[in-house]
């Protein structure tokens, strides 16, 4: 069996967003509000807490990749459309 591969946007609590990819969203969201280990990124770790804010499924690793890239090559503005378009409550 394949394993879901995901690509996700965290609103820190200084209001910036972190991207990033995963095959697990519940686990990675853990481990980035723990911010402890090899594995908690840099980034968030001093801007804990985090929440999710968007994700969506991609078909391989590679296009979570690609996916993740396009998105943070993206200005504020079309990041925050984008959140939008897929409101998580």
């Amino acid at each position: 069996m394949n394993k879901k591969n995901f690509v996700y946007i965290l609103e820190c609590c200084d209001g910036t967003y972190y991207t990033g990819w995963t095959v697990n969203l519940e686990e990675r969201l853990k481990v980035h509000n723990e911010g402890i280990g090899n594995k908690a990124s840099k980034y968030t770790r001093s801007r804990r807490p985090v929440r999710l804010v968007y994700f969506e499924e991609c078909e391989s690793k590679s296009a979570a990749l690609k996916r993740e890239h396009a998105i943070k090559k993206l200005p504020r503005e079309k990041k925050v459309q984008l959140i939008n378009s897929k409101l998580i409550l």
